[in-house]
């Protein structure tokens, strides 16, 4: 066998490696057991009721850092996107009196997103570098929208804008601004959704 490996130096060679990564993949595994860190699954249960729009109005980068703040007694009164709602889940979860919301961080507002007047934009790709969710689609000097959908109503897209093209606009929500998908089939009924009423024909 080591004489058909010396003569091929591409079996020598794909030897070497294989045996390189079943050494290496082992030392790896062992790693990952031997020097597991755990997660505070305090924390995890904090970051689920914060409402993710890692808008830093609490004095942390993101919804994740403030929750592993608060898991170590920082205060739950520092979301304004989340409100008073956010703060009276957190006193339940954290068995806690709530507060008011703290206003140097900012007040309650109702949800927002951002909304950017498409004939005026100049492709800067600021606003895409500033969002922290990637919700604004675009490239270099062509016209960026923002998905609605996807967007958080953070705001920190619309300072590094520099044509000021951007506003925050209230998200639409209720009953006039649901909208059903179209039937699968010609048996289904058609439901069609409107600013004033909802038909539904045969």
């Amino acid at each position: 066998m080591l004489d058909v490996l010396v003569d091929s130096p591409i079996l020598l060679a794909l030897t070497a490696i294989v045996g390189m990564g079943v050494v290496l993949g082992s030392l790896l595994g062992f790693a990952s057991v031997k020097f597991e860190v755990e997660g505070n699954p305090l924390s995890d249960q904090i970051n689920s009721i914060l409402p993710q729009t890692q808008c830093g109005q609490c004095g942390y980068p993101g919804c994740r850092p403030y929750a592993e703040a608060i898991a170590d007694g920082d205060a739950i009164n520092k979301c304004p996107p989340g409100g008073e709602d956010t703060i009276q889940a957190l006193a339940n979860l954290l068995d806690v009196e709530p507060e008011p919301l703290d206003a140097e961080h900012g007040t309650e507002k109702e949800p927002l997103v951002a909304y950017i007047r498409e004939a005026e934009c100049i492709g800067c790709t600021k606003c895409i570098q500033a969002c922290p969710v990637d919700a604004i689609l675009g490239a270099a000097k062509v016209m960026h929208t923002v998905i609605a959908d996807e967007c958080t109503g953070c705001d920190l897209c619309v300072e590094p804008c520099p044509v000021d093209c951007i506003d925050m606009v209230p998200r639409k929500t209720g009953i006039r601004h649901w909208s059903w998908p179209l039937p699968n089939s010609d048996n289904s009924p058609l439901v069609i959704a409107s600013d004033r009423n909802v038909d539904v024909a045969a």
